[in-house]
């Protein structure tokens, strides 16, 4: 299936590796101009100069915190001033946090939903009054499988991202009747940074690391940022134009509910 975004505007948030690197470039390549948003410069500047050389596209790289409201707004006055409109918004900031209850403490909980749900909040609210002048959006939560059948241990994330799952059922019937179209897609063990990290700190060469995750995953493996990238190019595409309010598991098969 040939993908359009031709003449779209994208903002995608954490867009400076993995998931979010993969979904900006897949968004590039298939024709839409693209604002990657993140917090670190260096990787930044390296996303945009690698998409750069592989597209056509426009593509920008603001340095922004999310998890600030200010920030947001800055960064959404720059997307503007750089391309005059956002069709396509992907909410991807956010790594993930887990640990036991007991362990959560105000701050760390404050501190995960302003990354992981206020960033999101504040970014749709400024969006959504041009998608809906133009009678056309398309709004992208990424969130994790934790969203619809949390662990133990597994706060504050689950917390953050099963109310970012809520809002995304939500804000799709409001925006529906203005042809804006609000999905989440949830994570699984996609090969990202969080997960390369990870195996630092665990002291595991990471494809052992992958290797022992992948024992839970029915497919049998981790998956490939790209082809996480693939399905949010067709759900901001015109292809997917009849899909609105759903929470796809992007997982493998690993989650236990559908």
């Amino acid at each position: 299936m040939e993908i359009s975004l031709l003449r779209r505007a994208a903002i995608v948030t954490g867009g400076s590796k993995g998931i979010g690197l993969a979904v900006a470039a897949r968004f590039a390549a298939s024709g839409a101009d693209v604002a990657i948003v993140a917090r670190t410069a260096e990787p930044l500047k390296e996303a945009v100069a690698a998409i750069r050389k592989s597209s056509q596209s426009r593509v920008i790289g603001v340095q922004a915190d999310v998890s600030k409201a200010a920030d947001v707004q800055r960064a959404y006055d720059e997307v503007m001033e750089a391309f005059d409109k956002v069709d396509i918004v992907v909410n991807n900031a956010g790594t993930s946090q887990a640990m036991p209850f007991d362990k959560v403490t105000d701050e760390i909980l404050y501190d995960d939903l302003e990354l992981k749900l206020f960033a999101a909040v504040r970014l749709i609210r400024l969006v959504t009054p041009q998608m809906k002048e133009r009678r056309w959006g398309r709004i992208i939560n990424v969130l994790n499988i934790g969203a619809k059948a949390p662990r133990p241990n597994s706060m504050p994330t689950s917390i953050s991202r099963g109310a970012g799952m809520a809002m995304t059922k939500a804000l799709s019937h409001e925006l529906a009747p203005h042809n804006v179209l609000v999905n989440a897609m949830l994570v699984g063990i996609i090969r990202a940074d969080q997960h390369v990290q990870r195996a630092k700190r665990t002291n595991v060469a990471l494809e052992e690391y992958y290797k022992a995750h992948g024992k839970a995953i029915p497919l049998g493996r981790a998956g490939e940022a790209e082809e996480f990238a693939n399905l949010a190019c067709l759900l901001a595409s015109e292809q997917g134009s009849y899909i609105t309010g759903t929470a796809i598991n992007v997982d493998g098969g690993r989650s236990p509910v559908v």
